[in-house]
């Protein structure tokens, strides 16, 4: 006997019928793909047991690409055209690129009309973008060739402190290996999803994630499958290559090298990782280079290694602080230390932190593998393929985005730790007569001055109907999806006239430029508010003047005597000799001192106004 399926209304005939989706982390130094089969999220070795896919990509002669192991194996011997730790130039411009050249040792041809470097290799120039998507497509094959199926949709994680560019250039390179991207999540929350799940841990978390190339530090309210982020920090281009710079550089002392080559630089990398790697469990180890002709050998203990580390690990931990004062909590009053990132295996790191928190950090999951099973476990939601799941993930924004205002003033619209997705509007209004048009620039940063923040967008809304100075309403909406990407709407309410834009900026900030952005806030705090100040009463004075010119040009000589007249043009011209001289306090006592001699003025404008609109009339017509 045949049976026939039935289902409920509204449900599908195939309830077991499921998208296949995975989670990606795309790290600085390896990534790794996992996906939920069966009820169990772990993430898929190759063919060859192998979990962690090294992020390296190698143009061979013969017109192949290699990825990962293949592709190690050629840095030592063909550097130029073997390309590793692409993530640190992920959405940077050429400018960006300066301050990380002594560690790159690559060609870049930069393109002057997009400032998107391009790296020189034998197959030609290719961006961090391709380079990604390469490594992409690497992962998303072992993932297809594992289950069978192909893939309905990604879960890519990146650093909480990418910004609008690193993030879309994240996508993009998604785009360019074929692959739907669900959402972008943030990697301390992916920690946060795979440690929440399996262990239920309500209260106060930090995730402390140090990677290869990048390190965050988060802190996150967990209860009841709800994962907020409080506060986010850390440093886009600092984690374990930084540790291996540093034994490097300790080994061109010791060897008394002079000039450092590419292929020498990659040498002494190799090196210095493999000596990173053996001293997290062993006290002491022996490195052996061959340069040039002669061999060259040395002792490393363990005590050298950490004195080499200390000032990078100190720099996490100012991270640290500074996150704790963002959420307005103690230290004592974190409940777990969640660690994150392959360069949390080392032991020094793990005292460190350990002691700055007073707690014992969590190892429980393996840190380079709990971003990508929490990335699948989100993914597998977003999927489909649990419906009734009440997880919800609240990220934030790392830094505030704002609007420029008259005097060029930074007016905050969505303020930074503020969860996303999210969308917030502000009215504005005309400056001047008549005005047909408005320039929007979309800035971000946590300075009072536009000067101090970093320009995102400009765009302008035209169109707008000529209205008297302030009539207009123009609605401007900041809209920041769950990816961290944002999009700009400006629309003059009385006649629906739109413009938007999305933001996609064409490089990246820089490490100190995150640094000195949140530090200078607080740093600048008093005399960035004495700033606005005077910028303010600045915009109000050239407001004030240019409606007395706009009245006295109409009937100024009409309604005033030749005296009248002539006192308000004096008390007129002082306050605009003062306006680029004097502080916002004297500013403030001269547009007073305007307005109080313009007040005769002012009530005759009004009697001569009224008068105008009874002429004529008989008190009976007159409405009241």
């Amino acid at each position: 006997m045949a049976l026939l399926q039935i289902s409920e209304p509204g449900q599908t005939t195939a309830p077991h019928q499921r998208n296949y989706a995975a989670g990606i982390d795309l790290g600085t130094t390896n990534s790794l793909v996992a996906v939920n089969r069966s009820g169990k999220t772990d993430t898929l070795p190759d063919s060859e047991g192998r979990h962690l896919l090294p992020s390296v990509v190698h143009y061979a002669e013969n017109g192949k690409i290699l990825v990962g192991h293949a592709a190690q194996q050629k840095q030592a011997s063909d550097p130029l055209n073997t390309i590793s730790s692409v993530k640190r130039i992920m959405g940077r411009g050429i400018e960006d690129l300066k301050s990380l050249s002594n560690r790159l040792p690559y060609e870049f041809d930069g393109n002057s009309d997009t400032h998107v470097p391009r790296i020189h290799t034998r197959q030609g120039n290719v961006s961090a973008i391709e380079v990604s998507a390469e490594i992409l497509k690497n992962l998303a094959h072992r993932a297809e060739q594992s289950l069978g199926e192909p893939l309905s949709g990604v879960v890519i994680t990146v650093p909480a402190y990418f910004d609008d560019a690193q993030r879309q250039a994240t996508r993009d390179a998604a785009r360019l290996a074929d692959l739907n991207v669900y959402r972008l999540l943030n990697e301390p929350t992916a920690a946060a999803v795979a440690y929440g799940l399996d262990q239920n841990p309500d209260g106060l978390i930090a995730i402390y994630d140090l990677g290869g190339g990048t390190f965050d530090i988060s802190l996150l309210h967990l209860n009841k499958g709800v994962f907020e982020v409080l506060a986010t920090g850390g440093d886009s281009a600092l984690g374990g290559d930084d540790m291996d710079h540093a034994i490097a550089e300790w080994l061109i002392g010791q060897a008394g090298i002079g000039e450092v080559d590419a292929l020498l630089f990659r040498q002494l990398m190799t090196a210095a990782r493999q000596a990173k790697e053996a001293l997290t469990d062993a006290d002491s180890t022996r490195i052996e280079l061959t340069l040039g002709e002669q061999d060259f050998s040395v002792e490393m203990d363990r005590a050298t290694f950490n004195g080499l580390i200390d000032d990078l690990i100190k720099k996490t931990l100012m991270s640290c602080r500074r996150a704790l004062r963002d959420a307005k909590i103690d230290k004592d009053e974190i409940d777990n230390v969640v660690m994150v990132g392959g360069s949390t295996r080392v032991p020094r790191v793990q005292q460190k932190v350990g002691e700055f928190f007073g707690c014992e950090p969590l190892t429980d999951l393996d840190p380079d593998r709990v971003v990508a099973i929490g990335a699948a476990i989100q993914a597998d939601v977003l999927a489909g393929n649990k419906p009734d799941s009440d997880m919800l993930l609240l990220d934030v924004l790392p830094l505030s985005l704002c609007i420029e205002t008259m005097g060029g003033l930074s007016e905050k619209i969505i303020a930074r730790n503020t969860p996303i997705p999210v969308a917030r509007a502000q009215e504005f209004t005309t400056f001047k007569d008549g005005q047909t048009a408005m320039a929007i620039h979309v800035v971000q940063g946590e300075r009072e001055l536009v000067s101090d923040c970093r320009s995102l967008a400009h765009f302008e809304l035209r169109g707008i109907p000529p209205m008297a100075a302030g009539a207009a309403r123009i609605k401007v909406t900041y809209q920041v999806d769950a990816d961290g990407l944002l999009s700009v709407t400006a629309e003059e309410v009385h006649s629906g006239v739109k413009s938007d834009i999305v933001i996609k900026p064409s490089y990246g900030l820089t490490d100190q430029e995150i640094e000195t952005m949140l530090r200078d806030s607080m740093s600048h705090a008093k005399e960035d508010i004495e700033a606005r100040m005077l910028a303010e009463q600045q915009v109000e004075a050239r407001r004030v003047i240019e409606a007395l010119d706009s009245a006295l040009a109409q009937d100024g000589h009409e309604l005033l005597t030749d005296e009248e007249y002539a006192n308000i043009q004096k008390v007129r011209n002082e306050l605009e000799k003062q306006i680029d001289v004097a502080n916002s306090e004297q500013l403030k006592k001269a547009i007073k001192a305007v307005e109080a001699a313009s007040e005769g003025y002012v009530e005759k404008r009004m009697n001569a106004s009224v008068r105008q609109v009874l002429s004529g009339k008989n008190i009976d017509q007159v409405d009241v």
